[in-house]
């Protein structure tokens, strides 16, 4: 994909400075971290091509023009910590000292009208979340497992999903090439047939939890049949894992299988992401997946990180969650 804006050296240079400076820590004091980026944007510290394009996305997103977008050169730590694959989150809490990423990230949500969503009993309910490979969950169908991943929303399974993702290159070897795909929901939608997408709206499927959800809550056995499709172009679904209910009607499997002859067919946009890189898209109106085309030092790869934050669509969005909030942190739901 290409960027829709390229920082140029100075203005990253000058952002990065000024949310260096920022002294409150997202994970120790969430709420005064996201009032000093306020304070920041407000004083006019954002530079004004950077303003722009936020309007450009949410200008895209709704009139249905663009799901995706991939902003360049934007600024990252200068010294980031080894933080393992033992356990990346708590490394980093530990060893990184600045906060220029998730200070960008906070921003970006800011300038583009997106809250930030996080999960309470999930990486101890922080806003900003290492995309890392973890050890123990090598291998395994969940983003941390060091290999590809397959189209797929984030948080299936769950009743709150965020609007909108958005992934940060903090380390990215240079010699890899992995993939971020992502294919737009309209665009699948408009592969299938009206009886088909009748069908997919029916509460006929049903999605596991994803292994990292059941690890840190052990009440999430049972799952509920869902519909596929909501909306206009919503989805629930998890590629080879999303399936049919037991009692579901024949036409339901047909569905299933003609969405998984659509999702190859239909038109993909891909992105490499390299250090400074943001890519932000839709969560539940489209899929996004990960390819590992060539790795050339497989203990390497492990290190990638990318730094992720979840988004709802709008402040109303947010507001609509509000007696869910945990610790009367906004934005910070339950799972």
């Amino acid at each position: 994909m290409d960027a829709l804006l390229a920082l140029t050296d100075s203005e990253r240079s000058q952002l990065a400075e000024k949310l260096k400076n920022i002294d409150a820590s997202p994970y120790d004091d969430y709420p005064s971290f996201r009032n000093l980026v306020s304070g920041l944007i407000a004083d006019g510290g954002v530079p004004a091509r950077l303003m722009r394009a936020a309007e450009k996305i949410r200008s895209d997103r709704s009139g249905g023009v663009a799901e995706a977008h991939v902003l360049s050169n934007c600024p990252v730590d200068e010294d980031l910590p080894d933080v393992g694959n033992d356990d990346p989150s708590a490394e980093k809490k530990k060893r990184k000292t600045t906060f220029v990423g998730e200070g960008f990230l906070e921003l970006l949500g800011q300038i583009t009208r997106t809250p930030l969503l996080s999960y309470a009993n999930r990486f101890g309910g922080d806003f900003f979340i290492d995309v890392i490979a973890i050890n123990k969950y090598l291998g395994m169908q969940t983003g941390y497992n060091g290999g590809e991943v397959v189209f797929h929303n984030d948080r299936t399974a769950h009743p709150v999903r965020a609007d909108y993702i958005t992934l940060l290159g903090m380390r990215c070897p240079d010699h890899d090439l992995v993939y971020t795909g992502f294919v737009s929901g309209r665009r699948l939608v408009a592969e299938l047939s009206p009886q088909t997408r009748q069908v997919l709206r029916k509460p006929y499927y049903v999605t596991p939890f994803d292994v990292v959800s059941k690890d840190v809550n052990a009440a999430l056995d049972s799952v509920s049949a869902h519909p596929i499709l909501s909306g206009r172009s919503a989805l629930r679904y998890l590629d080879t894992h999303t399936t049919t209910a037991a009692d579901a009607p024949v036409e339901a499997k047909d569905a299933l299988l003609a969405l998984k002859n659509a999702l190859t067919r239909v038109p993909k946009e891909r992105h490499r992401m390299k250090e400074g890189d943001v890519l932000t898209f839709a969560n539940q109106n489209g899929l996004h997946n990960r390819e590992q085309i060539e790795i050339s030092d497989a203990q390497k790869a492990l290190g990638r990180w990318l730094l992720k934050t979840y988004a709802f669509a709008d402040q109303a969005s947010a507001d609509a969650h509000r007696d869910a909030w945990i610790d009367g942190v906004p934005g910070r739901v339950g799972d």
